[in-house]
């Protein structure tokens, strides 16, 4: 049995739960200011993705990186969310 693609899934789907509530601390700690760290960050992961042969790591850092760069996305849609009154504002 191969449980590669099980794993890769596994491991997705904790990399979007975590980056949920970093994107919501991040903008409310930095505001939407902070997005050019997720697109550095984002970068870097997906080069090493590139750049490793073993294709269960290369899978996740591949993920990691285009989840980063989602976050981009995520933060202007945070700031929205905060004006909404949906999210407390720091004051």
């Amino acid at each position: 049995m191969n449980f590669q693609g099980v794993t890769i899934g596994l491991i997705s789907f904790l990399i979007i739960g975590i980056f949920h509530p970093i994107v919501i601390k991040a903008e409310y700690y930095f505001s939407k200011k902070i997005w050019p760290v997720f697109l550095i960050v984002g970068i870097v992961f997906i080069f090493l993705s590139i750049s490793i042969n073993t294709q269960t790591l290369s899978a996740i850092l591949g993920i990691t990186g285009f989840t980063c760069l989602w976050s981009i996305h995520e933060i202007f849609e945070q700031e929205k969310r905060v004006q909404k009154g949906w999210y407390p504002k720091k004051e």
